[in-house]
Protein backbone atom coordinates (compact mmCIF):
# COMPACT_ATOMS: atom_id res chain seq x y z
CA UNK A 1 0.00 0.00 0.00
CA UNK A 2 1.36 3.23 -1.35
CA UNK A 3 2.52 5.30 2.19
CA UNK A 4 0.20 8.57 1.01
CA UNK A 5 -2.84 5.76 0.96
CA UNK A 6 -5.94 6.78 2.81
CA UNK A 7 -6.95 2.89 3.41
CA UNK A 8 -3.73 2.70 5.02
CA UNK A 9 -4.38 5.55 7.53
CA UNK A 10 -7.19 3.56 8.54
CA UNK A 11 -5.97 0.30 8.76
CA UNK A 12 -2.75 2.03 11.08
CA UNK A 13 -5.57 3.25 13.54
CA UNK A 14 -7.28 -0.19 13.83
CA UNK A 15 -4.02 -2.15 13.78
CA UNK A 16 -2.49 -0.11 16.96
CA UNK A 17 -5.47 -1.12 18.60
CA UNK A 18 -5.46 -4.87 17.93
CA UNK A 19 -1.56 -4.96 18.59
CA UNK A 20 -2.49 -4.88 22.27
CA UNK A 21 -4.53 -8.39 21.97
CA UNK A 22 -3.51 -9.69 18.77
CA UNK A 23 -0.10 -10.98 17.45
CA UNK A 24 -0.62 -9.47 13.75
CA UNK A 25 0.78 -11.02 10.64
CA UNK A 26 0.43 -8.55 7.52
CA UNK A 27 0.51 -10.29 4.04
CA UNK A 28 0.73 -7.95 1.37
CA UNK A 29 -0.84 -9.46 -1.41
CA UNK A 30 0.44 -7.61 -3.95
CA UNK A 31 4.13 -8.83 -2.72
CA UNK A 32 2.66 -12.90 -3.93
CA UNK A 33 2.66 -12.64 -7.13
CA UNK A 34 -0.05 -15.30 -7.20
CA UNK A 35 -2.01 -16.56 -10.91
CA UNK A 36 -5.03 -15.98 -11.12
CA UNK A 37 -6.83 -19.42 -10.82
CA UNK A 38 -7.31 -21.18 -14.42
CA UNK A 39 -9.00 -24.40 -15.62
CA UNK A 40 -5.55 -25.69 -15.49
CA UNK A 41 -5.04 -24.93 -11.99
CA UNK A 42 -8.33 -26.61 -10.31
CA UNK A 43 -7.10 -29.50 -12.80
CA UNK A 44 -3.58 -29.33 -10.94
CA UNK A 45 -5.33 -28.84 -7.36
CA UNK A 46 -7.84 -32.56 -8.19
CA UNK A 47 -5.03 -34.23 -8.82
CA UNK A 48 -3.80 -33.24 -5.49
CA UNK A 49 -1.22 -30.36 -6.35
CA UNK A 50 -1.23 -27.12 -4.34
CA UNK A 51 1.58 -24.92 -4.50
CA UNK A 52 3.77 -25.01 -0.99
CA UNK A 53 3.43 -21.27 -0.19
CA UNK A 54 -0.62 -21.47 -1.28
CA UNK A 55 -1.20 -24.62 1.17
CA UNK A 56 1.06 -22.46 4.22
CA UNK A 57 -0.71 -19.45 3.42
CA UNK A 58 -4.31 -20.90 3.46
CA UNK A 59 -3.29 -22.92 6.54
CA UNK A 60 -2.43 -19.38 8.12
CA UNK A 61 -5.43 -17.99 7.25
CA UNK A 62 -7.73 -20.82 8.29
CA UNK A 63 -6.42 -20.98 11.79
CA UNK A 64 -6.55 -16.81 12.19
CA UNK A 65 -8.76 -16.12 15.18
CA UNK A 66 -9.30 -12.25 13.51
CA UNK A 67 -9.01 -11.10 10.06
CA UNK A 68 -8.12 -7.69 8.79
CA UNK A 69 -8.96 -6.91 5.04
CA UNK A 70 -7.70 -3.51 3.98
CA UNK A 71 -8.52 -2.49 0.29
CA UNK A 72 -8.95 0.97 -1.66
CA UNK A 73 -12.44 0.36 -3.80
CA UNK A 74 -11.68 -0.72 -7.73
CA UNK A 75 -14.12 -1.29 -10.54
CA UNK A 76 -17.32 -1.39 -7.59
CA UNK A 77 -15.49 -3.80 -5.34
CA UNK A 78 -11.58 -4.45 -4.39
CA UNK A 79 -8.18 -4.21 -6.70
CA UNK A 80 -8.62 -7.46 -8.39
CA UNK A 81 -5.06 -9.20 -6.83
CA UNK A 82 -7.15 -9.46 -3.34
CA UNK A 83 -9.72 -11.66 -5.62
CA UNK A 84 -6.83 -13.61 -7.10
CA UNK A 85 -5.32 -14.23 -3.69
CA UNK A 86 -8.58 -15.03 -2.46
CA UNK A 87 -9.25 -17.57 -4.76
CA UNK A 88 -6.16 -19.18 -4.27
CA UNK A 89 -6.74 -19.56 -0.75
CA UNK A 90 -10.37 -21.29 -1.47
CA UNK A 91 -9.21 -24.77 -0.78
CA UNK A 92 -11.38 -27.85 -0.36
CA UNK A 93 -10.44 -29.24 2.96
CA UNK A 94 -8.21 -26.18 4.26
CA UNK A 95 -10.75 -23.29 4.16
CA UNK A 96 -13.49 -25.35 3.34
CA UNK A 97 -15.54 -28.59 3.13
CA UNK A 98 -18.61 -30.15 2.59
CA UNK A 99 -21.01 -32.82 3.90
CA UNK A 100 -22.56 -33.86 0.86
CA UNK A 101 -25.36 -32.12 0.52
CA UNK A 102 -23.52 -28.12 1.29
CA UNK A 103 -20.23 -26.43 2.15
CA UNK A 104 -19.03 -26.18 5.31
CA UNK A 105 -16.51 -23.35 6.36
CA UNK A 106 -13.40 -24.72 8.30
CA UNK A 107 -11.89 -21.40 9.21
CA UNK A 108 -10.99 -20.51 13.08
CA UNK A 109 -11.87 -17.11 12.44
CA UNK A 110 -15.18 -15.57 13.78
CA UNK A 111 -15.10 -11.98 12.51
CA UNK A 112 -13.68 -10.08 9.93
CA UNK A 113 -12.84 -6.32 9.47
CA UNK A 114 -12.94 -4.88 5.89
CA UNK A 115 -11.53 -1.55 6.08
CA UNK A 116 -11.86 0.22 2.39
CA UNK A 117 -11.98 3.73 1.16
CA UNK A 118 -14.02 4.82 -2.04
CA UNK A 119 -13.58 7.90 -3.90
CA UNK A 120 -17.59 7.74 -5.51
CA UNK A 121 -20.21 8.53 -2.98
CA UNK A 122 -21.61 4.88 -2.49
CA UNK A 123 -21.72 3.90 0.70
CA UNK A 124 -21.43 0.30 2.40
CA UNK A 125 -24.43 -1.81 1.63
CA UNK A 126 -25.18 0.02 -2.04
CA UNK A 127 -25.23 -2.33 -4.81
CA UNK A 128 -22.10 -0.53 -6.45
CA UNK A 129 -19.93 -1.43 -3.07
CA UNK A 130 -19.55 -5.69 -4.46
CA UNK A 131 -16.32 -5.70 -2.17
CA UNK A 132 -18.97 -5.84 1.46
CA UNK A 133 -20.94 -8.62 -0.17
CA UNK A 134 -18.01 -10.69 -1.98
CA UNK A 135 -16.57 -10.71 1.88
CA UNK A 136 -19.81 -11.89 3.23
CA UNK A 137 -20.45 -14.74 0.62
CA UNK A 138 -16.91 -16.00 1.17
CA UNK A 139 -17.34 -15.81 4.76
CA UNK A 140 -20.17 -18.17 4.14
CA UNK A 141 -18.29 -20.53 2.27
CA UNK A 142 -15.07 -20.32 4.69
CA UNK A 143 -16.78 -19.41 7.83
CA UNK A 144 -15.02 -16.70 8.71
CA UNK A 145 -18.06 -15.05 10.67
CA UNK A 146 -19.47 -11.72 10.99
CA UNK A 147 -17.64 -9.33 8.54
CA UNK A 148 -17.61 -5.97 9.83
CA UNK A 149 -16.90 -2.98 6.85
CA UNK A 150 -15.46 0.44 8.03
CA UNK A 151 -15.70 2.96 4.97
CA UNK A 152 -14.96 6.54 3.90
CA UNK A 153 -16.31 6.99 0.46
CA UNK A 154 -17.28 10.05 -1.59
CA UNK A 155 -13.34 11.40 -0.88
CA UNK A 156 -12.86 11.81 -4.55
CA UNK A 157 -15.87 15.23 -4.45
CA UNK A 158 -14.69 17.04 -1.63
CA UNK A 159 -12.26 19.57 -0.48
CA UNK A 160 -8.84 18.06 0.97
CA UNK A 161 -10.09 19.19 4.19
CA UNK A 162 -12.83 17.73 4.51
CA UNK A 163 -11.37 14.24 2.83
CA UNK A 164 -9.15 14.07 5.69
CA UNK A 165 -11.54 15.31 8.41
CA UNK A 166 -13.29 12.16 7.19
CA UNK A 167 -10.44 9.92 7.08
CA UNK A 168 -9.43 10.86 10.33
CA UNK A 169 -13.25 10.22 11.54
CA UNK A 170 -13.22 7.29 10.01
CA UNK A 171 -9.93 6.16 11.75
CA UNK A 172 -11.00 6.87 14.93
CA UNK A 173 -14.05 4.45 14.15
CA UNK A 174 -11.97 1.59 12.76
CA UNK A 175 -10.32 2.31 16.17
CA UNK A 176 -13.55 1.78 18.48
CA UNK A 177 -14.25 -1.28 16.28
CA UNK A 178 -10.92 -3.23 16.84
CA UNK A 179 -11.27 -2.37 20.97
CA UNK A 180 -14.44 -4.85 20.49
CA UNK A 181 -12.76 -7.29 17.35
Amino acid sequence: MREDSRTKEILEAALEELASRYEIETIDVNALDLPPVTPEILKERTSGYVPQTTLSIAGKVASADRIVIAAPFWDMSFPSVLKVFLENLSLYNITFTDDGTTCKGLCKCRKVLYITTRGMNIPTGDTRDQGSSYLKALSSLWGLGEVITIAAWNLDYLSAEDVSGIVNQTAASAKIIARDF
